[in-house]
Parts: structure tokens; sequence; C-alpha cells
């Protein structure tokens, strides 16, 4: 699968210590809606793909003693649902820790694939694309503040 980074403990983006996946692809839909672009993490288009094997990014979790929840998020993960859903196939196999996903999809766009996830224990979405100009909220799953009033957090399993 291809990647635009990897960082092992991160203590940003989610209430616990979390290895956060970056994943390489999205259809802009923030910016499109917006007129403009609004997006923060446009500028990783730019970074090369960096190509990993899932089994490798289990191994490196699971050997790391800091980090106790695994961050999904973008550009977007759900546009590179294969990737995604393989890797959560394999990170299932070898632990039940939280599995985070940042998604600028609103949750009726992805259904089908959220039944799917559902399969799967301690599945969190954060729902809901970037509004400009609004106010922020705390999120009191992810334990974070999230940028727009239409964004939120589902404990989907």
């Amino acid at each position: 699968m291809l990647v635009k980074g990897i960082i092992d403990c991160d203590l940003i983006n989610y209430r616990k210590p979390s290895m956060v996946i970056e994943f390489p692809t999205c259809t802009f839909k923030c910016d499109k809606e917006c007129g403009y672009q609004v997006c923060q993490n446009a500028g990783m288009l730019l970074e090369p793909p960096i190509p990993v094997l899932a089994k490798d990014l289990v191994k490196r979790y699971i050997e790391d003693d800091m980090s106790q929840a695994i961050v999904c998020q973008g550009l977007e993960p759900f546009d590179s649902w294969l990737d995604l859903y393989y890797m959560i196939q394999l990170f299932r196999k070898e632990t039940n820790d939280d599995i985070v996903i940042y998604t600028g999809y609103n949750k009726d766009e992805i259904a089908d694939k959220v039944f799917l996830l559902d399969l799967f224990p301690n599945i969190i979405i954060k729902y809901g694309r970037y509004i400009p100009n609004q106010e922020s909220h705390y999120d009191e799953i992810l334990g974070v503040t999230l940028a727009s009033p239409n964004q939120y957090a589902e404990k989907i399993s």
C-alpha cells in the first residue's frame, strides 16, 4: 500500500498516544464545496508516496511500547478503501486497540463501508468536511478540538 507518512507516537489527534498513518489520496470534497482551497493537508499531495506493506505497519505498531491506538487520516483514508480495509483486517488479527479514522465524508456517503467496519471491534470514525470560519468544538470521543461544528466522532463498534 502507499502512504504519505507514518508517525509512531502522536499525542495530537486522539486522546491516547497513537500511531498515525497518513493516506495518499483525496477528492478534495471540502475544497470543492467551499469553492476554494481550504484543505490543511493539500501540501501532502506534493510529497512522494511511501510504499509500505500493511503487515509491516502492524509489526511496527505492535513493537511500539508507547502507542495505544491507530489513527488513519489524510488526505482521505476512505479514498484508499481497499488498503484501509485490508490494513484493519491485519491489525485486528494482532490487537483490539482503538482504530480511529478521520474522514471528510458524511456518514451517509460511506454507509456501505461503515457497515463493513462495524464487524471489527473498537472502530471510531470522525465524520464531516471542514467548513472554514466556523466555531471549533471539543469532541469527547476523540479528546481533541475539531474545526467545524458539523464534524463529530462516533464509535461504530
